[in-house]
C-alpha cells in the first residue's frame, strides 16, 4: 500500500479512502463491470427478457473490448498466476462473486417487478454468475495457450451462450426468459 501511495503521489489513508481492502486494488475493474450488468438490465429494450438481455451484454462487452473482458500477452498469464498464488485473492475473489450474485437477484427480481425474497431470481442470478465465472476462466485458458484473442472471445462467448441457454431451460415459465 505504501508503494501505491507513493507511486500515485498520494497518502496511504487517501489509497484506503478509494479502496476498502488491498485485494481490492487488484480487482478495480468490478465496479465497473457491476455498473455495466445493471445498466443492461435497466436499458434493455422493450420485449427483451432479463436473461437475454444479460447475453446480449456478454457479446456488446467483447465487442467494445470493456476492460474486464480483455486479453493481455503478460497481463492475463499474471493476472491468473497471481490470484491462484493468494489466498487472499481467492477469497477475495469468491466474495465478489457471492457480492455480484446478490446484486443480480435484487436487479433481476426488479425488472420483472417481483418482490424478494424470490427464489427464481436467486437461482437465475447464481445460474448467469456460475456461467460467466467458468467463461471467463476458460477463456484466460485459451487466450494462455497461444495468444489469440479470437479464440479467447470465442471461448468466452460460446460458453455464456451455451450457460444462457441451460438458464433460459431452467426458467421456462418465469418472467425472466
Amino acid at each position: 500500500m505504501d508503494e501505491i501511495a507513493e507511486a500515485a503521489d498520494v497518502s496511504r489513508m487517501t489509497v484506503f479512502n478509494h479502496f476498502s481492502r488491498k485485494e481490492d486494488l487488484f480487482f478495480d475493474l468490478d465496479e465497473e463491470g457491476r455498473e455495466d450488468v445493471l445498466a443492461a438490465l435497466r436499458e434493455r429494450k422493450p420485449g427483451t427478457p432479463p436473461v437475454e438481455a444479460l447475453r446480449l451484454f456478454a457479446h456488446w462487452a467483447v465487442a467494445n473490448q470493456r476492460p474486464y473482458v480483455r486479453f493481455h500477452e503478460a497481463g492475463t498469464n499474471k493476472f491468473l498466476a497471481t490470484i491462484q498464488a493468494s489466498e487472499a485473492l481467492k477469497a477475495r475473489a469468491r466474495a465478489i462473486r457471492d457480492e455480484l450474485t446478490d446484486t443480480l437477484t435484487v436487479a433481476l427480481a426488479k425488472s420483472v417487478d417481483r418482490s424478494l425474497p424470490d427464489p427464481v431470481a436467486s437461482l437465475a442470478a447464481s445460474l448467469l454468475v456460475a456461467t460467466w465465472t467458468v467463461a471467463l476462466i476458460e477463456a484466460h485458458r485459451a487466450f494462455q495457450l497461444d495468444q489469440d484473442l479470437g479464440k479467447a472471445n470465442a471461448a468466452l462467448l460460446g460458453l455464456i451462450d451455451r450457460g444462457t441457454k441451460g438458464v433460459q431451460s431452467a426458467l421456462e415459465g418465469t418472467p425472466y426468459i
